[in-house]
Order: structure tokens, then sequence, then C-alpha cells
């Protein structure tokens, strides 16, 4: 079981490497750092911070897409071009199908992330000619932002088990959004009265709290992320990803694929 599963994902890497739309956006990222450096030149004593938010800003933004946009193909691709039936034909289950591409991309986006962080850090080395002790918090900005693209994935997969490709970036970007701006979402909860409180809290706790995640700012003004924040976004974004895979599961499960 473990084997046919690290096979699909293994394979499912080299798909995502090869594509070109990969490869574009990461060049567009690496150049959103090295924008980075001609903003900080001309930013009188806030090179530091004016370099790690346009850098990681990147990073978040640009795996975003690929995850989106590499995401609602991994089952529609595969449909489309009926290797779907030949994969299936074999002694692999179709759970298996869905968790093997999930890994694949997430392992994906990883290997990426670290390639965009290289960028970054080497941006920051140039305006700051030195790294600082704070600068270690970085690190912690751009673990939120693997986090943030493993419930991206998820999210994905999710769509594309049951929807259109176009359908599924769609709802996927829609999330994003929403999710980006969660904590807003339970403010205005806490605001309103009767049903539409019910409501509006429903939807702020349902979509993924991408706000949580996002200590960008924080970082770039050299402040000091908690223990409890990291703990506390570990367990909901692998809580909540593994909650949207088992949905993918069990909707492909039922799918008709003729």
């Amino acid at each position: 079981m473990t084997g046919r599963i690290v096979h699909i994902a293994s394979n499912t890497f080299r798909e995502a490497v090869r594509d070109r739309v990969l490869y574009n956006l990461i060049a567009f990222a690496l150049l959103m750092s090295g924008a980075a450096i001609l903003v900080g030149q001309i930013s009188i004593e806030i090179e530091r911070l004016v370099v790690i938010n346009l850098g990681l800003t990147a990073v978040s933004l640009f795996g975003t897409v690929i995850a989106i946009f590499i995401g609602i193909g991994l089952v529609s691709k595969e449909i489309e071009r009926r290797t779907l039936y030949t994969v299936l034909s074999r002694p692999v289950r179709r759970w298996e199908f869905i968790v093997g591409k999930f890994f694949g991309l997430a392992g994906t986006l990883v290997v990426n992330a670290f390639f965009m962080a290289i960028g970054v850090f080497g941006a920051l080395l140039y305006v700051s000619r030195h790294f600082q002790r704070a600068d270690s918090w970085v690190l912690v900005a751009l673990y939120f932002i693997i986090l943030e693209f493993l419930i991206i994935t998820a999210l994905a997969l999710l769509f594309s088990s049951f929807s259109s490709p176009l359908l599924s970036a769609v709802f996927a970007f829609a999330l994003f959004v929403i999710g980006s701006f969660a904590e807003d979402l339970r403010g205005f909860a806490a605001m309103t009265h009767g049903l539409m409180r019910w409501l509006a809290t429903g939807a702020a706790y349902l979509v993924p709290n991408f706000s949580a995640l996002n200590v960008i700012s924080s970082v770039a003004h050299q402040q000091a992320v908690s223990r409890e924040l990291i703990l506390y976004n570990t367990a909901y974004a692998l809580i909540y990803a593994t909650m949207a895979l088992c949905g993918a599961v069990l909707i492909f499960e039922h799918r008709n694929l003729k």
C-alpha cells in the first residue's frame, strides 16, 4: 500500500517539475525578490523590512498559484488522457491515488518554497550585508507558508474530485481570498445577531484561517512568533488538510468515471 502511494507521489512530483507554468512562476517569484532589492535601496532604513515583506509575499502568492493550477488538474488531466483507467485497473485503490497525488504536489511545493526561500535570504543578505538573529523568524514564516500550501493543495484536490478545472480554480481562489480575511470575518460575526450571527460564525470557522498563518508583517518587524502559535498553526493546518483530503477521497470513491 505504502509503495503504491510513494510511486504515485513520485510520478506526480516529476510531472509537476516538468510543467512550464511551474518554472515561470518560480522565475517570477525570484524576480520579485530581485525587485525587493531595488525597492529596498530607495527606502531609507527599511531595506530589510521591504525585502522580507515582498520576498515572503512572493513565495506565498506564487506558491498558492502553483498549488491551485496544478492541483485542479491532477485528477481531470488523468481522466482526459485516460491514464486514470490504466492506473485503477492495477491493484491501486482510489484513495491511494488521491493521497499519492496530494503528497506528490505537496513535495513539489516544499522543494519550490526551499528554492524561493534561498532567493529571499540572498536578497536579505545583499541589503543587510549580514544575517541577524531575528532573521531566524523568517524560517517560521516560511514554515507557515508551507502549512498554507498543504491546505490549498488538499482543497484543490477536493474541488477537482467533483468539479471541472475552471470551477475548481474559482472555488479554490475564493476560499483563499476569504480565508485570508478569516479573522475579520469572525469579528464581523461577533457583531451580528440572530440567524445572521450563526451563519456568519459558521462561515468564519468553515473557511481556512489563512490570516493566522500570515506572520510576514510581524517577522519583518523583528517580532518573535510564540511557540503556542507555532503548535496551534501546525495542528490546525494538518487537521484541516486531512479533513479536506478525506472529503476528496470520499467523493472520488463514489464518482462515476465512465
